[in-house]
Parts: structure tokens; sequence; C-alpha cells
């Protein structure tokens, strides 16, 4: 039985996405957990979250976590989600200046206060509710996701990856941004596939038959 194990570091909706990830994953055991031996026994392991880096970085210090994360992104599937992929960069501008995984070289910027669409409205900061996804490279996670497919955002910061290579899919707001990153056996995404409906659970489907 495959063994998924979602990351529990007191930052997110834990159960939405292990309900998501049990519902797609024919019979895996999934378990929400912070314990560092559960993890690195896991076939596979989502790091999702929501709120602010430094508190995300804090709490994965102190639960022994940033070389647990390093480990497995090193030697299987590892999908990151929202706060997940923005830790994986290597610092944030949010709350000044965090440090962070550098699992990918890049940071983390925050939206212009003031943006516009191309009708010359204004543009809410966070970035919040259904947008278009356009992949960049093709990648056995976008296994039957059409471009354009509409997932769901909410976030005030996004990457700045350093290598183009990296950007597995980019979104507009208004101007294009990097919403997917992926390499070798790590994929992470800045929206939310437990909240996206249809295409959000066939993207979980493709991370558990994904073979990196």
């Amino acid at each position: 039985m495959m063994r998924v194990a979602v990351i529990d570091y007191g930052m997110g909706n834990l159960h939405s996405i292990a309900k998501a990830l049990q519902h797609v994953g024919d019979g895996c055991r999934v378990q929400v957990t912070a314990d560092a031996e559960a993890i690195r026994a896991a076939d596979r392991v989502v790091f999702p979250g929501v709120g602010a880096i430094a508190d995300c970085m804090a709490a994965l210090a102190r639960l022994g976590l940033v070389e647990v994360i390093h480990q497995v992104a090193g030697d299987r599937p590892l999908l990151g989600i929202c706060l997940g992929l923005q830790a994986l960069l290597e610092e944030s501008e949010e709350g000044g200046k965090v440090r962070c995984l550098g699992v990918f070289p890049g940071r983390v910027v925050r939206f212009p206060a003031v943006l516009h669409d191309e009708g010359g409205r204004r543009l809410k900061i966070p970035h919040m509710g259904w947008n278009q996804v356009y992949p960049t490279q093709s990648h056995p996670i976008w296994e039957g996701i059409d471009e354009g497919t509409r997932f769901y955002f909410v976030h005030s910061y996004y990457a700045v990856p350093a290598r183009e290579q990296d950007v597995a899919a980019i979104c507009y707001y208004p101007d294009p941004f990097a919403c997917a990153l992926a390499r070798d056996n790590v994929f992470a995404v800045q929206f939310h596939p437990e909240k996206s409906q249809r295409a959000g659970l066939r993207l979980l489907r493709n991370f558990l038959r994904w073979k990196p």
C-alpha cells in the first residue's frame, strides 16, 4: 500500500487535502503528521500551507522538519502547495527578508500595491479566486489537464524562480507569474488543488501516479 505523508506544521487546512488525496488515492494510506520518521517512511510527501512564511519556517525548525524536507526533496515525489511552494525557494521578502529552504533557487515577492487589468479595473490583493493556469513544460502532473484550466488561488506573494527551466506553469494577474515549479521529483503549485474541484483532483491523482 502506498503511504502518503501530509506534513503538519500547524499551518493549513490539512483535512481538505488529506480527504482529497484519499478520494483519488485508490486505497493509499494518507497520514497527516509532524513526525519526522513517519514522513521519512512515506512513499510520497505533500507539503501544504497557508499563512506567513516566517511562522512556517519557525515551525519547521522547531519540529525538526527542515532536514527532513531536504531529504524528501532529494529522493521521492514531493508536492508543495501554496505556502509550501514559497517555502521551497531561497528567500521571501514577506516580513522583511526570510530565509527559506532553497530547494529551488529564487525568491518570493509581493504583488504591487496597485494593479489594474487590461480594462483599467483595479485588481485586489490578495489574488483570490479562480484563475487560468498555462503549463510551460510537458509534465506527467499535467496529464488530462487542458491549457487554461482554472484553479483556485489565495495569495499576496508569488515566486520568482532564478531559473526559467524550473517554471512548470504561469498565471496572469495581470502580468505573468510562475504558479508552478518542477525539477526532478519535486513539483509545487501556488494554487490549491484541494479547492479546485475536478481539475484539482486530477492533479492530485496524477501526483500519486507520477514516477519521476
